[in-house]
């Protein structure tokens, strides 16, 4: 298995490293758990808005998909989930706090994108391989990470799920940004 296939199947664990070295670093500042929670909501926003649209499959470990989804988020950034990721974690770092904050952002932004650099690698050639033609006709039209100005005009009519599937699917993720700020705030608040 090399690095990319192992990213991708472990992409939910990886990052319980970065999140302990954030919490042990923590040091929260008011004006900063604002600013982290706006930026969390519109992470997790992007994120649901995502997943309404690519479904289930997103939380797969195997690289593939039945279809080629390119509407929605998916016509401004061929990477809507990874872009939320990065956004909520950047929320967290600022809602953790550190004496050395913009230290701490750094290795986050480091971490996901050495990880999605490698993993969107690895998703691309596997998409190619699948949707040949079709997808390089994505890739030369959609950005793979900095959005889009306006959607890309496709014939893709896809139907997104229903929210509360939606909001189903990304309950894990809902409940790991719960359980970080819980324990940011009981580890400097009530303790």
């Amino acid at each position: 298995m090399n690095i990319g296939n192992f990213l991708f199947k472990y992409r939910s664990y990886t990052p319980i490293p970065l999140a302990l070295y954030i919490l042990f670093n923590s040091y929260p500042e008011i004006q900063n758990v604002l600013i982290g929670l706006i930026l969390i909501t519109i992470g997790e926003s992007l994120r649901i808005w995502a997943v309404g649209y690519a479904g289930g499959i997103t939380r797969t470990t195997k690289v593939g998909a039945p279809s080629l989804c390119t509407s929605g988020p998916y016509s401004y950034t061929r990477n809507p989930l990874y872009i939320g990721n990065m956004v909520i974690y950047s929320g967290v770092v600022l809602i953790a706090g550190s004496l050395n904050i913009l230290y701490t952002l750094i290795i986050t932004w480091g971490f996901f994108t050495v990880q999605y650099y490698l993993i969107i690698e690895l998703e691309e050639n596997t998409l190619i391989n699948i949707f040949g033609k079709e997808y390089e006709k994505y890739i030369n039209n959609v950005p793979k990470l900095f959005p889009r100005f306006s959607s890309w005009k496709n014939k893709d009519k896809y139907v997104p799920m229903k929210f509360y599937k939606t909001i189903k699917t990304e309950k894990r993720t809902l409940q790991n940004i719960l359980l970080l700020v819980l324990i940011i705030f009981f580890k400097h608040f009530l303790v």
